[in-house]
Parts: C-alpha cells; structure tokens; sequence
C-alpha cells in the first residue's frame, strides 16, 4: 500500500496551487479545511467563496472523505507546503491534534471554525456556544415530550468540541441542572430526569451514510413499543437518517424527532411536521467570516479587531412562531430552506 499511498500524495500536492503563499494574479492565498464531507460545508464553501471575492484572496476549500485527523491533517500538511498565509480549520479531536495545530500557529495564521481547540495557539474561533445549542436541543425535547420518555442521542463522534459540549448541553437541560464546567465525553448514565438515555450513551457513526441509516433503523426496531420516544440527531446527517429510517418503518408521527443543522431533508421533514425543529448554526457565514479574519491577519491586520464572542446559534420549526422561554431567533422551515437555497445559489 506505501507506493500507492505516495503516489496518491504526490497527485494531491500537484493539484494544489505552487508554493508561493499567492496565485499567478498576486492575491494572498488562504485555506479552509472541514472536519468532512457533507451538505453543512457546501453552504460554508458559498459563503467562504463570496469572502474570497469581497476580500481579494485566492481561496483553497477542502473537505475530507472522512471523518478522521488522519485524513484532515494529510490535506493540511499538503496545503502548507504551497505556502499559504493562513488556515480556518473544524477540528476533529481537540486533544490529538492540538500539538500539531500549535506548530501550525507559529508558521501561519490559524483560526478554528465550527470545531474549537483552545489551547492551540489560533487567532480565534468562528463557532456557536454548542453547549447553549445543546441545551436549546433539550428544551424542544422536553416541550415534545412533558412527562419525560426515552432518549435516543445520535452523533457522528464523541471526541470534539462541538460534540462535548451538545451532548453535555442535552443531557444538563433534560436533568434540570447548568453544569457547564463539566462538558466532558464518557461520563453518561442511564437517567436524567425524567428521561432514560437509550444504552446510557451517544450513539456515533463517523458521519458515514450507511451507518447512520443503520444507527437509526436499529434503535427504532429496539424502541418501537416503547411509549414516548424523542430520536435526537446532534450532527446535519442524523436527524436525516433517523426521519428517513422512521418513513421506513411507518414510526413517523409515533415517535418525536429533533434535530441539528439544516439538511434540506430535516428542513422538509419540519414543514411537513414530521421533525419538531432542528438548531441551526450558520455556516455560510463560518465562511465568510473564515476568510475574511484571514484575509485581514495576512495583510497586517490588528489582533484586536478580531471577534471573540460566539455566533448566535438559531432555531427552525414548522411555524416560525415565538416560543416560550426561547429567547432566540426562530425561522419558518420553508423560509428558511429557502434562504439555504439562495446562499448556495450565490456560492456558485
């Protein structure tokens, strides 16, 4: 496999821009790189593109096969070696990659985007509070379901940022407590309040489309006579993979399904009332602003201009009506699907 795996190496460095840090035209050249591939990123791409134009900078955009540091740090690697001015990054897993990620600090300008690694040196962190979304997740369960019920958390992987903190912002709100100083991965139990953890963990599936649909199938067929079951995608595949899963086995209706991200299949789902609502972070500006602060850093910009509060996370359902006790942004499914349409459209 070593000859092939140069080979493959070697063709993807040949195919990035020459080492020069800019394009034949001069402009500086910046760098996005994701955590994988998937829908949410082709948004971030669009908005990353129009910051590209706005903001004069050649820009690289590269999505990973897989979900894995392996594969991301391999494009990273090779995308250093064209000399590129600065790199926004979603990061995998936080604790192995953060060594890797301080050196890259002190050769380029580094901002992390989505996925946080706070003590890798970067610039700062384009990104939602995903505790608070996490515990937005939990308060649309509790509204689906007021007597409690069973829980199913699915989730690509347990090792980020993002996850640590939606998982431990679900789990904190159907408890009932605020514990934010804990937001760590492993720790589950079977109870939190009045609701029961299906198998007392998150179930993950490294965003891979087959094991997401198979997740989903299974703890359908395993919860199919229990009484008030929420199924909670956490990652923009699952609440997806779990609607499709349940229009499978006719459960849609019997069941409560709430989500993250806007999959345009989640935000049909929530129009035709099939999902009770999905949080949304906002990915066509994480691009945006990505290469923006990038693009400001590389041309001698001020450190002090650049933000240091998170993105507001927002909340879709079927109506768009005030909640509640939500005190933030709501948006009606087919507007919104609509303004994810024209954000692509503009992308290209």
């Amino acid at each position: 496999m070593r000859p092939f795996a140069l080979v493959a190496f070697a063709s993807l460095l040949a195919a990035l821009p020459a080492c020069t840090g800019k394009s034949g035209t001069g402009k500086v050249k910046v760098a996005v790189v994701t955590n994988c591939t998937d829908p949410f990123w082709t948004i971030c791409e669009a908005g990353a593109k129009q910051s590209a134009k706005d903001n004069d900078v050649e820009l690289v955009f590269r999505q990973p096969a897989k979900l894995e540091v392996a594969s991301q740090m391999e494009i990273v690697e090779a995308l250093l070696k064209t000399g590129i001015k600065g790199l926004a990054i979603s990061v995998i897993n936080p604790k192995e990659q953060t060594p890797d990620l301080t050196r890259i600090a002190s050769q380029v300008n580094l901002l992390t985007m989505d996925n946080d690694a706070e003590k890798s040196g970067r610039l700062c962190y384009i990104g939602i509070d995903n505790y608070e979304a996490g515990k937005e997740v939990g308060r649309m369960v509790k509204r689906a379901l007021p007597e409690g019920g069973t829980v199913a958390i699915f989730i690509g992987e347990t090792t980020s940022h993002n996850a640590h903190g939606r998982i431990a912002g679900v789990l904190d709100e159907l408890e009932g407590k605020d514990n934010r100083a804990d937001i760590t991965a492993g720790k589950y139990r079977e109870q939190y309040g009045k609701f029961k953890l299906h198998r007392k963990e998150p179930i993950t599936d490294s965003t891979e489309p087959d094991k997401v649909l198979n997740n989903a199938s299974d703890a359908l067929e395993q919860l199919k006579n229990t009484p008030n079951v929420a199924m909670v995608g956490l990652y923009n595949s699952n609440p997806k993979g779990i609607l499709e899963s349940a229009r499978s086995k006719s459960l849609v209706g019997k069941i409560k399904i709430v989500g993250f991200d806007e999959n345009p299949v989640t935000l049909e789902g929530i129009d035709k009332g099939e999902i009770e609502g999905t949080v949304v972070q906002d990915p066509y500006n994480y691009g945006y602003e990505s290469v923006k602060w990038l693009a400001h850093m590389a041309k001698g910009g001020d450190k002090k201009a650049l933000p240091t509060k998170a993105t507001q996370h927002r909340l879709v359902t079927k109506t768009g009506e005030k909640v509640a006790g939500v005190e933030v942004p709501i948006y009606k499914a087919s507007e919104y699907a609509k303004k994810i349409r024209d954000s692509l459209e503009a992308g290209k």
